[in-house]
C-alpha cells in the first residue's frame, strides 16, 4: 500500500470513528444508580420525553419532503431554532425518568428528531459597511437590524432561563464528520444526564462533508465558523441576567471553540477588561480534543488562556484511535492522547502553573469507538454532570479522582464510587 492509499484509509477510519450517530440515549452515569436520577429537581417546562433543545447553526439549510434540517454547506448567516427531541418511542415523562436511574434497562430509548423549528435568521455576514476617512464604518440600517435580531435571541435565552430556573446555559460544539442531527443527540445525552441544568443550546458548524477529502475540507469549516461562533458567545454573554456558560467541546470541536475563545480573550484584554467576568465561561470541557499539543502549549499556556476561564477539564484516552489517525494524519501530538509520563520536566511545570486546567486520564475505553466516550462511557459522563451540576473540582468529594501528579488525574473503573 503506497503513501496516498495510507493516506485515504486514514481518512476513511477517522470518518468512521468520529461520526457517531448516537441515536439511543446514553447509559446512565454511575451518580444516577440505583434509581437515582433526580426527577424532583427538573423544572416543570423540562419533565417531558420531548423537550426543545436549542441550536444555533451556520449551516445550509434542507428541505426533504417538508422537513426542515441542515447539510454540511456553509450558509453566511446563523439560524436560531428550537429542536424538538423525543426521548422512546412510547415514553412519559415518568417512565423516563426510571429508566434514567437503571443501570441495566431493559430496552433501549431511541432518540428522534421531531421537528426543528427556526425562530430567527441573523443577517448575512460580512455586515455591510463603507470607508469613511479611511476606515470601514457599518451602514447604519445593518447596525439597526443586528440589533434587533441581538435583542430577540437574547430575550428567547433570558425567557428560557426564568423556565427552567437557572441563569445558565450548556453549550455543546460537536467534532468532525458530525451531522446536525449527532450533534444535536449528543446534547440531549449530556443534557439530560446533567438533571437538564439550565438552557441547552447546539452550536452546529458545517461539518460532515464525508468523502475521502472530508477531513480537510471540514478542518476549513472548522475555520470558517470562527467568526459566527464568536459572534454567538458574544451575544449570549451580553445577556445581564446569565451568570454561567458550560461548554462541552469535542474532537475538532475543540480546535473550533478555543480559537474562537482566544480570539475573545485577546479583543476583551486590549480594551482592558477581565475576559473571565466579561464572557462568563464557568467550565470548558475538551472532550478528546484533537489539537497539536505544541499549539496548545504555545497559543493557550503562554498567552495565559486558563486564567480567563473558570475551569477547564480535558479529558484524555491514550488508547483513542480516532486521534491516532489524525495523528498521523497532521504529524503534531495530539492533546487528547496525552499523559503526565510522556511529558517533559519543563512542560510538567509549564503545566503545574495553570491552576484552572486539569487533565483526567478516563480508563476502559479504546479502539475507534472509544472516541465518543464522553457521552457512552457511565464513568466519563458522571464527571461531566458532576462538573455542570455542581461545578466542583477535581479531588472533591463529588470528584473523587486520584491524582497522578500536577494537574494531572485519573478517573478509576467504576467511578464515582
Amino acid at each position: 500500500m503506497n503513501r496516498l492509499q495510507r493516506f485515504f484509509l486514514l481518512v476513511a477510519l477517522l470518518g468512521l470513528a468520529a461520526c457517531s450517530p448516537a441515536r439511543f440515549l446514553a447509559p446512565t452515569p454511575n451518580i444516577f444508580a440505583n434509581d437515582g436520577y433526580p426527577l424532583s429537581e427538573i423544572p416543570a417546562v423540562y419533565q417531558t420525553a420531548q423537550p426543545k433543545i436549542f441550536y444555533i447553526t451556520d449551516r445550509g439549510k434542507t428541505n426533504e419532503d417538508g422537513f426542515l434540517s441542515y447539510g454540511s454547506e456553509r450558509s453566511s448567516s446563523m439560524a436560531f431554532g428550537a429542536s424538538t427531541v423525543a426521548f422512546g418511542e412510547d415514553q412519559n415523562w415518568q417512565s423516563l425518568g426510571t429508566a434514567s436511574g437503571m443501570l441495566d434497562r431493559s430496552e433501549k430509548i431511541k432518540l428522534n428528531l421531531v421537528k426543528n423549528e427556526e425562530i430567527l435568521r441573523f443577517d448575512k455576514t460580512p455586515t455591510p459597511f463603507k470607508i469613511v476617512n479611511g476606515k470601514p464604518v457599518l451602514v447604519p440600517e445593518a447596525v439597526k437590524s443586528y440589533n434587533r435580531k441581538r435583542a430577540e435571541f437574547q430575550g428567547q435565552v433570558r425567557e428560557q432561563m426564568r423556565l427552567s430556573g437557572k441563569n445558565e446555559v450548556v453549550v455543546f460544539v460537536p467534532g468532525f464528520n458530525n451531522s446536525f442531527e449527532d450533534g444535536l443527540y449528543a446534547l440531549a445525552d449530556i443534557w439530560h444526564f446533567s438533571g437538564r441544568h439550565g438552557v441547552p443550546i447546539l452550536y452546529s458548524w458545517p461539518a460532515g462533508a464525508g468523502g475521502l477529502f472530508g477531513y480537510l475540507r471540514d478542518r476549513e469549516s472548522g475555520e470558517f465558523t470562527v467568526f459566527h461562533l464568536k459572534e454567538f458567545l458574544s451575544q449570549l454573554s451580553q445577556i445581564p441576567e446569565l451568570r454561567k456558560i458550560h461548554i462541552v467541546a469535542h474532537s475538532r470541536g475543540t480546535d473550533v471553540t478555543t480559537t474562537a475563545l482566544r480570539e475573545m480573550i485577546i479583543a476583551e484584554r486590549s480594551q482592558g477588561k477581565n475576559p473571565n467576568e466579561v464572557l462568563k465561561i464557568a467550565n470548558l470541557i475538551l472532550a478528546a480534543p484533537d489539537l497539536d499539543f505544541s499549539i496548545v502549549r504555545q497559543r493557550l499556556i503562554a498567552e495565559g488562556f486558563g486564567a480567563s476561564i473558570g475551569k477547564i477539564t480535558v479529558y484524555i484516552n491514550r488508547g483513542d484511535s480516532a486521534l491516532g489517525v489524525s495523528q498521523r494524519l497532521a504529524t503534531g501530538r495530539r492533546l487528547g492522547t496525552l499523559t503526565a509520563d510522556r511529558l517533559k520536566p519543563a512542560e510538567k511545570e509549564i503545566f503545574s502553573e495553570v491552576k484552572t486546567v486539569s487533565f483526567v486520564n478516563v480508563e476502559g475505553v479504546k479502539g475507534l469507538t472509544g472516541h465518543s466516550y464522553y457521552r457512552t462511557n457511565r464513568n466519563a459522563l458522571s464527571d461531566i454532570a458532576t462538573i455542570i451540576r455542581e461545578n466542583a473540582p477535581p479531588g472533591s468529594p463529588s470528584r473523587p479522582l486520584v491524582r497522578v501528579e500536577g494537574n494531572f488525574w485519573n478517573m478509576p473503573k467504576e467511578y464515582p464510587f
